[in-house]
């Protein structure tokens, strides 16, 4: 009997968690940058972002890996904030002020 009492009040916890999994979305684009320190500064600008909950930029793809919740965010927002700390992404290109305001070793090759 205790068994299936427990049974009956883990259940919902699982429904609860697996409801949250799903509000998570993944996403990749380009974001340009050169090194190390391009990689802490655009995973910490979306990091900053409220419903971002992870952020991986590799250097030698270029690639920035999110998962974030869309019910927080849009991605044009992710966009945006990496773009006003001087790095193009795929969608949104850094003002011009913002990009030379990045270290000699951060500048990359601009299309």
């Amino acid at each position: 009997m205790k068994k299936i009492l427990i049974i009956l009040l883990a259940l919902p916890l699982g429904m609860v968690a697996q409801e949250k999994q799903k509000k998570s979305t993944k996403a990749e684009f380009k974001v340009h940058g050169n090194c190390e320190i391009c990689e802490k500064r655009i995973e910490k600008a979306a990091l900053s972002i409220k419903g971002v909950k992870s952020a991986d930029w590799d250097i030698p793809s270029n690639q920035i890996s999110l998962i974030y919740n869309p019910a927080k965010v849009n991605l044009e927002t992710i966009h945006a904030a990496i773009a006003a700390k001087g790095h193009d992404t795929s969608e949104t290109k850094a003002k011009e002020d913002d990009y030379d305001a990045l270290p000699n070793c951060c500048k990359y090759d601009r299309e």
